[in-house]
Parts: C-alpha cells; structure tokens; sequence
C-alpha cells in the first residue's frame, strides 16, 4: 500500500515500534492504529495514555502506549519470530504472563553529578531524573529522592550507579564507583541505611563490594528457604514473574524426581522442585549461597560449581536425570544443548531471557529428536521489549 494513502498498525516489530500495512515502520503506534497520508495518527482500540510523565524519554518503558491485549501479542509475535528464524515450527504457545505495574523489586540506576538521578535515555547515556515511576515497587521508588541527597553529600563519579534490591530484610542498597572516605562520609553513609531502614548498605569501586552497612544476614526467599545473597546475584526481577516460570518449570518437569538444575543461580528452581536435585552454577557466591540453604533447610540438593560452558554436562552424566531445567543467561545453552540431544533425558525445561538463542537451541533439541510441546512467554519487565519464556521439550 502507497504510503502516501495512510495505513492502518497490524503489529509491533521487535524493539516496539508499529509496523504498517505496508511494511514501514512506525515509533510509537499501537496496533489499530490509523496512520494518515500526512503522518497524523488515529488512535486505534490497542492504544492508552501513557501512565507515566517521563514516557517515551527514559529508557526503562519502550510500550506504555499500548495495552495489556497488545503487549502480550508483542511477547507472543517475538517468541514465535524467533523460532521461524531458525526454521522451527511454533508448538503451542501459552498466553503470555505480565508482572503488574510497581512490581519490579530491583533496579539498577545511574547518577550525574549535576543530582539527576533515574535510568538512563532512551538509547543514550543521559540519565532522565526520575521524579515518578510505574514499574518500580514502592519501597524502591521512595529511595530514590533520598538518594539524591546521599549522593550530593560523596563524591559520585562520572558513571557512578545506584543499585536496588528489596530482601526479606528490606532494600539492599549498592552504590557504584561513589567515593565515601573519610569520617563524614562514613557517618552519612551509616544514618542514610539507619533512617531508611537498609537490609544492607555497600560501595564497589570497581574491585569488589564492601558493605557497610548489614544488621542482620541479608536473604531471599526462594521454594520457602531463605538463601544468603551475595552482592550482586542474579535475582529473578519480579515475584509474581517468578512465581510463573517457577510454575511453568513445574509443569514441564512433571513427575520427574532426579532432575538436574543447570545455571542454578542461586536456586530459584531447585529449591521449588521435588526429589533429588542437582545445581550446576559457575558463580562460586551463588553456589555456595545454595548449597547452604539447602542443607540448612535439609533439601535433597547437590550443588556443583562449575561453568557449563567451558565444561557442560556430557552424554552418560545426562543419562542419569528424568528432566533438565535449563536456565542460561542472555548467551544461551549452545554447548549444553548439543550434548542434551545426543542424550536420553525424558523431559527438558528450558528458561530463557532471549528468544533468539532460546530458538537456535531448540533447534539443537528438535534435531537431536526431542518433541517440542509448549512454550510460555513471561512479561516481568512490564512496557519493556525484553522477554522472557519458559518452553517444555521432551522425547
């Protein structure tokens, strides 16, 4: 169709943007959307006002312009154009789970010294001064004023970051390349975690996190067992978005009682199965997170530290589980996934937050002969292009 004639928004492409009748591509547009022949836009019945003042300028919410009925059709087209790049024809795809707004329990945000504090711009390293957000989970978003005067009191670099975690203890607070020697800098550090009520406070000046600041043991609940967390471990970014792939994990697993759990973390899957686990994690913190809390909490898991991608499980150590739950970084499970398919592993749970490795490494798995039966996609990063999924293989 000419553009020149208007067109109306068929879909949304992979970075969010409306993509036309005609193939052109349209940056914030809603499916339904009516495009005129002078650029005007006919809001379609996938469009809402954005909730937020700082929309589409910060670089934390790319689809606050479209609806919950569009963002999970935006979840479920990237999952399936995923797998037809690689040649895999889609299983059943299951309706896509979305973490609610102000669900999101950690966050990493940047400083400038002129006091801006919030995520970076869109595609930019300018940092947008957040005054309101609604992805944040409140007990996050009422530091960040606070922050604001922490910061003007050190000495924060060029780059300096401010990360955020909520604990079972409370918010865990890491700041980044931030200057704080001296008596001062000490005493403000200390009332700042005293007034706001800190599970932990710690500086990383590039060489390793230094607390400052832990009452108590910081912890995350996770298959009803607390685990130790270090500074910076891999947290799932909602509960509600782990509480799905927990679930769908579950299902693909079944009645499977011997199951291996690779790239553990610090457990959030083998601490929510049943039977005899084994947790593979390179991160030596994580791993010897885990490994005691399950023997605190007297769980059947037997954790291995080593990295899956220099030193994957081979063919005979598969051969002995019933299921594999696969949770790979952005990175995939290249190396993994060529030794499970030449294995006899009844079932495989693969987690990823990348469609595009996710479907190189089902392609692996299909080859090697295994049935491709579901695959679940997970919205946790709510208005976000980010997906994340959960697809069940097995023999």
């Amino acid at each position: 169709m000419p553009v020149s004639e208007g067109e109306t928004i068929l879909r949304l492409a992979g970075r969010g943007d409306g993509v036309g009748e005609s193939g052109r591509f349209y940056p914030l547009t809603a499916p339904g959307d009516r495009i005129g022949a002078d650029g005007s836009i006919d809001p379609g019945p996938h469009r809402q006002v954005p909730p937020c003042r700082h929309f589409p300028e910060c670089g934390g919410c790319q689809l606050q312009h479209v609806d919950d009925e569009a963002f999970a059709g935006f979840l479920r087209d990237r999952v399936a154009s995923a797998l037809a790049a690689q040649g895999v024809p889609a299983p059943d795809i299951l309706p896509a789970h979305i973490s609610p707004p102000n669900s999101r329990r950690r966050a990493s945000l940047r400083s400038e010294r002129s006091g801006a504090l919030g995520f970076n711009a869109q595609a930019s390293h300018r940092v947008i001064d957040m005054r309101e957000c609604h992805i944040l989970r409140p007990e996050l978003f009422a530091l960040v004023q606070p922050l604001r005067a922490l910061l003007r009191t050190l000495k924060p670099s060029a780059t300096a970051g401010v990360r955020l975690t909520l604990t079972d203890q409370g918010v865990d607070l890491l700041l980044e390349k931030v200057e704080a020697d001296g008596l001062a800098a000490a005493e403000a550090l200390g009332a700042f975690a005293l007034d706001h009520g800190l599970a932990r406070l710690a500086l990383d000046d590039g060489y390793g996190a230094q607390t400052r600041w832990e009452p108590e043991p910081v912890t995350v609940t996770l298959g009803g067992v607390p685990v130790m967390l270090p500074h910076g471990a891999f947290l799932q970014a909602t509960a509600e978005g782990e509480a799905a792939l927990v679930e769908a994990v579950r299902r693909a697993v079944g009645d499977a009682r011997i199951v291996a759990d690779l790239f553990a973390g610090l457990g959030t899957f083998a601490l929510a199965l049943e039977g005899r686990i084994l947790a593979a994690e390179a991160a030596r913190d994580a791993a010897l997170a885990l490994k005691a809390a399950a023997g605190r909490a007297q769980r059947q898991v037997f954790v291995d530290h080593r990295d899956l991608f220099r030193r994957p499980l081979d063919v005979a150590e598969l051969d002995r589980f019933e299921a594999v739950v696969l949770d790979p970084p952005r990175a995939g499970a290249k190396e993994q996934a060529v030794a499970l398919a030449r294995s006899a592993v009844p079932r495989i749970a693969y987690v990823s937050c990348n469609p595009s490795t996710f479907a190189r490494d089902a392609a692996t798995l299909i080859a090697g002969g295994y049935g491709f039966d579901w695959v679940e996609p997970v919205g946790q990063f709510r208005w976000s292009t980010h997906v994340e999924l959960v697809g069940a293989f097995s023999r």
